[in-house]
């Protein structure tokens, strides 16, 4: 074009197109550091506000293209050979649809699953013991633990609720509780899940057998193949 000087491009320029890509990158994530914190320290308000509304926009941002990487990673792997969600997974994924307001299709399109996996999994809330296809993350076996995981859960998933707002929601429900102690639960640790079960590693084909006169043991070889 003209009024403009001609760029003179490197040699073999088009080699180099990927580490200049992620040079620009970082060049970029320097200057916005560098241009928020002068904002961050800023007089006005509305800079530092408009400050901050710009970093968690640019967090939303990676995030999306951080999900979207895994999920197309996954999205790859055959229905059949994906990992299966955990049973406390499982409840994650209801409690975000429900928070989400999605319905079954979302979900399921969302976690790279089928309308009817979410399905079997609402149907199962209500079934209980060890075996149980959905369960909560901690034992909440006394209502004072299933209280607090309720608090801790609604503020994970809507932390602009604060101690009030949760408090109001919760005796709308029909359950009351003070401010101070929905601060408090907040703040408090998790339950500790129960240690998990492990397996024996010991077989059977470990023990020493001797026969005591010919053909008087036998031996046959199984081998467990997963299905």
């Amino acid at each position: 074009m003209s009024g403009f000087p001609k760029l003179s491009l490197p040699k073999a320029w088009p080699k180099k197109v990927r580490t200049a890509l992620l040079h620009v990158i970082s060049l970029a994530h320097y200057s916005l550091l560098t241009a928020r914190g002068y904002a961050a320290d800023a007089i006005n308000p509305r800079v530092r506000l408009q400050s901050e509304f710009d970093r968690l926009e640019q967090e939303i941002a990676l995030l999306k293209e951080e999900i979207r990487i895994k999920d197309a990673r996954m999205g790859r792997i055959e229905a059949r050979r994906r990992p299966h969600y955990a049973p406390a997974e499982r409840l994650a994924i209801l409690t975000l649809k429900a928070a989400r307001g999605w319905n079954q299709a979302q979900a399921a399109r969302a976690f790279l699953l089928e309308a009817a996996t979410i399905a079997s999994w609402l149907k199962e809330v209500r079934d209980g013991g060890e075996d149980a296809l959905v369960q909560v993350p901690e034992p909440v076996n006394k209502f004072p633990d299933f209280v607090r995981a309720a608090v801790q859960r609604l503020k994970t998933l809507c932390p602009s609720l604060g101690k009030v707002k949760i408090a109001n929601l919760l005796a709308r429900a029909g359950l009351h509780l003070a401010p101070s102690t929905v601060r408090r639960m907040i703040h408090e640790p998790p339950a500790k899940p129960p240690p998990a079960h492990v397996p024996s590693t010991k077989s059977n084909s470990d023990r020493k057998i001797k026969a005591k006169r010919a053909n008087s043991v036998h031996h046959t070889d199984l081998t467990t193949v997963p299905t």
